[in-house]
């Protein structure tokens, strides 16, 4: 999933897939200590695509926190 992608999605659906991938990842880890994992990039991208909706949900609460500095005077 690219950053784009992602930016277009809600917080909400953002947390969500969050969570999938976190899933994914757990699931990974099984399937590799099974000798069962047949794409070994995949927990690599997981990882990627976690630290990307992680980055986009905390720019999007410090553009949150700026607007409403902003907006106060006092």
């Amino acid at each position: 999933m690219k950053s784009r992608e992602i930016r277009e999605m809600t917080s909400e659906e953002i947390l969500n897939a969050l969570e999938d991938s976190r899933e994914a990842l757990f699931n990974f880890r099984f399937q590799k200590a099974s000798g069962q994992l047949e794409d070994e990039s995949a927990p690599t991208r997981t990882r990627r695509e976690i630290a990307r909706m992680k980055t986009i949900l905390r720019e999007r609460e410090l553009a949150n926190k700026v607007a409403g500095k902003g907006s106060s005077n006092g």
